[in-house]
């Protein structure tokens, strides 16, 4: 047997290290190999999120727009936060013949819960808008004047056209405001309705109150 193992021992040396080196490899380089490959999968899972994460911030907002006056397809429409008022108009199907354009501001950017009014051409102020229930929103006899400031939430069509930009299309936008989206919270509420921007706010928020 000795004398056996001495003739053969270059042979049983090579099977030796071929086992040691099969221990090897699938004992401890197959197990150093694999966090890293699942370090490369939560890498690849990682940017994959990132990826999604990015296309969501870029869709732009969406919001709700209120389309009233002289449009073809008056109504609520759903809009984005970078779009204009044209944008929405032509949605709402264009403007009618008789709309007046000149009181009307197309490249101003539209928000949510915004109120768009087109007036016709001519047209003169407009009997105040009732509630379900029949009564009117607005009251008469100066009802809407306090402390010497107009209270836009009871002030009548021609109380509101008393304040400095307000003209007989933007009274009747406030008070169509009103009555479809509640009274008005702060002074500042006002320049939801179109074509009342900051210049115009500027120049009335000393005249105005809300109560």
């Amino acid at each position: 047997m000795k004398d056996w193992v001495i003739e053969h021992k270059f042979y049983l040396i090579i099977a030796v290290l071929l086992i040691f080196g099969s221990f090897y490899y699938f004992y401890v380089y197959v197990d150093e190999e694999l966090p890293l490959n699942s370090s490369i999968s939560q890498v690849d899972n990682k940017q994959l999120s990132d990826a999604k994460n990015a296309e969501k911030k870029e869709l732009p907002e969406k919001i709700m727009v209120d389309v009233k006056g002289q449009i073809k397809l008056p109504g609520v429409y759903l809009s984005n936060s970078g779009e204009r008022v044209i944008d929405v108009i032509n949605r709402a199907g264009g403007l009618k013949d008789q709309a007046d354009q000149s009181q009307v501001n197309f490249a101003e950017h539209v928000h949510d819960e915004m109120l768009i009014y087109i007036p016709a051409i001519g047209e003169e102020g407009i009997s105040a808008p009732v509630t379900s229930g029949g009564a009117p929103m607005t009251s008469s006899g100066g009802a809407g004047k306090t402390q010497g400031k107009i209270n836009i939430n009871k002030a009548t069509e021609s109380e509101l056209q008393t304040l400095p930009g307000i003209g007989p299309a933007k009274a009747a936008a406030i008070i169509e405001y009103r009555n479809t989206s509640g009274p008005f919270k702060a002074v500042e509420d006002i320049k939801n309705i179109s074509g009342i921007g900051d210049k115009t706010f500027e120049k009335l928020k000393d005249s105005i109150a809300v109560h």
